[in-house]
């Protein structure tokens, strides 16, 4: 159970009014929180769970890749993976970073041709929902919360993509085109499946995680962590369900039989926030804006040669 939750439908935004100029007089109004979302004080959050020691076996190397922070502002509503073809099919707004090209029509022959924000030519898409800054126009409408119409869109203030080795083994590499999937947009509507290795923490307090929205101190930055699966079947780049041919790992950090170790990709979004501010991802309808349906995605679309690099990196334990 996460300590100190508390559940805020209409809190005022003590920072945030709109000044109205009506015959020469100034009148304010304060600004509620998104309905369904919930925030914690990062102090009363969860302590960090203790990594998977890394054995003599393991491979504790890392890969960093420099894709920017989406200065570009490339936003749709597509969902190439879990949603492929389908044009707004997410029901909400993906921030990007990799692959210019990238939408719900693309193909692993566009991705291939399509230019890219990564360093060494790492043509992968990388995506997840764009956190929303409330407006001073929701609450002018008369609306309960935030919405895409009345909401501003935050810039990262900084991307991190990372390739991890496994704790106990070798990795191989990823076949060209593998999908991946962590968290789950439906989370609060199905129960909280698929919700486990998302997470929200603030850079004073990484010993803290928590699965609602961080209060984070005063020069602190709110960190969105995202750990994808790595556990590859050995056959296909995706699977109906958009999971199955890519699962976590054990309790332990090994995979299960018949299925493989790739490099383990880890993202990390950092915004810079003012303290008290009740902001919120954007989401399907029906969840409320709640922190648990937070997620990411991507297609690896390295060049082969890349990929190679990136593997003999993780397994020799450099951090390149």
């Amino acid at each position: 159970m996460i300590r100190g939750r508390k559940r805020l439908w209409r809190v005022v935004l003590p920072v945030l009014c709109l000044a109205l100029v009506a015959g020469g007089v100034v009148t304010y109004r304060a600004l509620s929180a998104p309905a369904g979302a919930t925030y914690i004080d990062i102090a009363d959050a969860n302590p960090a769970p203790t990594p998977v020691a890394y054995t003599s076996t393991g491979s504790p190397g890392s890969w960093h890749v420099d894709c920017g922070r989406n200065q570009e502002r490339m936003y749709n509503s597509d969902n190439l993976v879990a949603q492929p073809g389908v044009v707004g099919g997410a029901h909400h707004v993906h921030d990007y970073v990799g692959n210019k090209s990238t939408n719900a029509l693309s193909t692993d022959d566009s991705l291939a041709a399509g230019e890219t924000t990564c360093q060494f030519g790492d043509k992968s898409t990388y995506y997840w929902p764009v956190l929303m800054l409330p407006s001073a126009l929701t609450q002018m409408d008369g609306m309960d919360g935030m919405s895409m119409n009345h909401s501003t869109i935050a810039v990262p203030t900084s991307v991190l993509v990372e390739y991890r080795g496994s704790p106990v083994s070798s990795v191989i590499a990823m076949p060209r085109f593998l999908r991946g999937t962590t968290g789950n947009p439906h989370g609060t509507t199905e129960g909280l499946a698929n919700t486990e290795h998302v997470q929200w923490t603030c850079s004073g307090a990484r010993d803290r995680i928590t699965n609602d929205y961080p209060q984070c101190g005063s020069g602190q930055q709110t960190i969105r962590v995202f750990d994808f699966p790595n556990c590859w079947n050995g056959t296909s780049t995706d699977s109906p369900d958009h999971r199955s041919h890519l699962v976590f790992p054990e309790s332990g950090g090994g995979c299960r039989v018949g299925t493989f170790p790739v490099p383990e990709l880890h993202i990390e979004v950092a915004y810079t926030l003012a303290p008290g501010l009740h902001y919120a991802i954007d989401a399907f309808p029906d969840e409320h804006y709640s922190s648990v349906t937070d997620h990411a995605m991507f297609v690896d679309a390295m060049p082969d040669s890349l990929m190679t690099r990136v593997v003999d990196c993780i397994n020799s334990g450099r951090h390149c």
